[in-house]
C-alpha cells in the first residue's frame, strides 16, 4: 500500500486534474465520450453544491476530533464518478476536522490492480476508501462504494431491471432526500471502530 501512498494526489489536485480536463472537454479515465464528458461537468458542479451546503453533524465532528490514531484515507475514485461526486465532499469534510487523518486520491483505470483487491460485488465500484495505518500502512477498513442504504436501493432497482440511466437518476433522488444523513452516521461509527483497533492492538 506504501507505494500507491506515495503516488496518490491530495483533494485540491485532484479537483485541479478534473477542472483542467473539463477545460478541455475531457474527463478522467479511458472512456471519453460525450456522455462521459457530461457525467464528469454535471458530478463537478454537484461537488461544488455540496462544498458550500454540507454541514457535519456534531456528533460525528465529536468522533472525528476525538480519533488519535494517525490514519491514511486512500480513495480511488473517477472524476465521470455520481457517487463519488455524492460522497467524496463530505470525507473531506470529516478528514479536515482531525489533523491525524489525511485524505489521497488516485485514479480507478490508472490503478487497477489495486481496484481489483477492492470488487463490490465481482465490479469495479468506486469511489473505495481504503483506511490505513499512517505508521505501517497496514490496512484498516474499507469503505465504498456507497453508504449500505443506498446499496441496498441500488441492489433493489438493479433486482426489478430497471435500465442504467433510470438507476442512476433514482440514486440522484436518494442522495437528495438522504441529505448525506447514512454516510455521516457510518462515518461516526467507522472512525470509532478504527481507533478501537488500535487501541486493542496496543493491549495485546
Amino acid at each position: 500500500m506504501k507505494s500507491y501512498v506515495e503516488k496518490c494526489i491530495t483533494f485540491a489536485e485532484y479537483l485541479k486534474l478534473i477542472d483542467d480536463l473539463l477545460a478541455e472537454g475531457k474527463t478522467t479515465g479511458e472512456n471519453q465520450s460525450e456522455t462521459m464528458f457530461n457525467y464528469g461537468k454535471l458530478n463537478r458542479q454537484r461537488m461544488k453544491r455540496l462544498e458550500k451546503t454540507i454541514e457535519l453533524n456534531e456528533s460525528l465532528k465529536d468522533a472525528a476530533r476525538k480519533n488519535n490514531r494517525k490514519m491514511i484515507w486512500l480513495i480511488i475514485t473517477e472524476g465521470w464518478c455520481g457517487d463519488a461526486a455524492q460522497n467524496i465532499p463530505i470525507i473531506e469534510k470529516i478528514a479536515a476536522e482531525n489533523p491525524n487523518i489525511e485524505t489521497g486520491y488516485v485514479l480507478r483505470d490508472e490503478h487497477l490492480e489495486l481496484m481489483d483487491k477492492y470488487l463490490t460485488n465481482g465490479a469495479r465500484s468506486i469511489p473505495k476508501l481504503i483506511a490505513l495505518d499512517a505508521e505501517t500502512f497496514e490496512e484498516i477498513g474499507v469503505w465504498g462504494p456507497r453508504p449500505q442504504a443506498a446499496m441496498d436501493y441500488f441492489f433493489e432497482m438493479k433486482h426489478q431491471g430497471l435500465e442504467k440511466p433510470q438507476m442512476m437518476e433514482n440514486m440522484q433522488r436518494w442522495y437528495l432526500q438522504d441529505d448525506e444523513q447514512s454516510l455521516q452516521a457510518e462515518f461516526e461509527t467507522l472512525l470509532k471502530q478504527w481507533a478501537e483497533k488500535k487501541e486493542s492492538a496496543a493491549v495485546r
